[in-house]
């Protein structure tokens, strides 16, 4: 049966979400049809409104969610209705060449290529007024139901409250694991995190659950230092009460600079400071703010030869289907904290307030 629900629909760029009843299609096919219970507010949602991340419209966004599976189309065997799931964003088939390699996880089946905005087989599963609206990385979770593929969500504990654990779809993991998995960051080690967003203060759980004994946290928006610190950060400072540069001040805090540092906002002038900050030889730098689109980096490229690394992190480095359960089961293990990073809550008709509160740093 077509599902008639209400959902956040952007009509075009630039523009507020225009909250519309849709027309959700049945699952075909090892397809999932989800009933989202929680959707966390991301700033790359936002980068399609701007146009720094490149989206067809009209389209349904959101893609850090939680919810239970209404139904399921045929061939799906992992997945029963009533579930409780996490859609993927970065989906795992299994597959690929970067799923059957153990260092990979971008998945090739993932919605960042050629069929943008549309489920595998080249279709949409939203109509509204007559039109047809496109997917968003897979997910589209601005919706009371979505459908996803199969390979794009994990069913997670039944116990797990989906209000919190909505964050592993996206910010937490992607944050924590660019500590863990992407960077691998040591016991002892120093670090400095670039942006203090939800993904910052995650990768400041992951850099204090390494071990890192110095974690200084960098912002312009002086407003975010508690929580950081409340997190894990030893040290807050802002760009804005310097005369040099920020990795000028890093490297006089630290002696020769951090180990590890992690950009995590998605703009050019802080990766190439992010990169300048870590130790000259053996200092890796982590790229986890999406680039806007159409704008290169120059940098000289003497930071790189004499050591540095410069490296990407994509959802954290986890391989979805398989790490998004455990990840689960750590958060109910006690093992990290989610509530911190939750400021507010607000139903899917105050959408365009809870950009409002993402725009102004709130």
């Amino acid at each position: 049966q077509v599902i008639k629900c209400k959902a956040a629909v952007l009509w075009e760029a630039n523009k507020p979400f225009s909250i519309e009843e849709v027309e959700v299609a049945p699952p075909k096919e090892h397809e999932v049809r989800i009933k989202i219970m929680a959707t966390g507010i991301c700033r790359s949602d936002d980068h399609v409104i701007t146009g720094a991340l490149v989206m067809p419209f009209p389209v349904i966004l959101g893609h850090e969610a939680a919810g239970v599976v209404e139904s399921v189309g045929q061939g799906v065997t992992s997945i029963k209705p009533g579930d409780k799931v996490i859609p993927l964003f970065v989906p795992q088939c299994g597959e690929c060449k970067s799923c059957l390699n153990p260092k990979g996880n971008l998945c090739s089946k993932t919605d960042l290529g050629a069929s943008a905005g549309l489920m595998p087989d080249g279709t949409t599963r939203f109509t509204c007024k007559g039109k047809a609206i496109h997917h968003f990385l897979g997910t589209s979770t601005f919706t009371e139901y979505t459908v996803v593929h199969e390979f794009a969500v994990a069913k997670i504990d039944s116990a797990a409250p989906l209000e919190k654990v909505c964050l592993i779809g996206c910010g937490f993991s992607t944050g924590y694991g660019a500590a863990l998995q992407t960077a691998k960051v040591e016991p002892g080690s120093t670090c400095a995190v670039f942006g203090l967003g939800g993904v910052g203060l995650s990768v400041i759980i992951g850099c204090k659950a390494a071990g890192a004994s110095r974690i200084i946290a960098v912002d312009i928006n002086s407003d975010k230092f508690a929580k950081a610190k409340e997190l894990g950060a030893t040290d807050c400072i802002n760009p804005k009460d310097f005369d040099k540069p920020i990795h000028e001040v890093l490297i006089e805090m630290t002696g020769e600079g951090v180990d590890y540092s992690f950009e995590v906002i998605g703009r050019m002038d802080t990766m190439t400071a992010a990169l300048a900050c870590c130790q000259c030889n053996y200092g890796v730098s982590v790229v986890v703010g999406v680039p806007p689109a159409a704008q290169n980096i120059t940098f000289d490229p003497m930071l790189l030869f004499t050591g540095r690394s410069w490296k990407g992190s994509v959802f954290g480095g986890w391989k979805s289907k398989d790490s998004v359960p455990k990840l689960v089961a750590d958060y109910m293990k006690k093992k990290f904290v989610l509530d911190p990073l939750i400021t507010h809550t607000l139903p899917l008709i105050k959408i365009n307030d809870g950009f409002d509160l993402l725009r102004t740093g709130k």
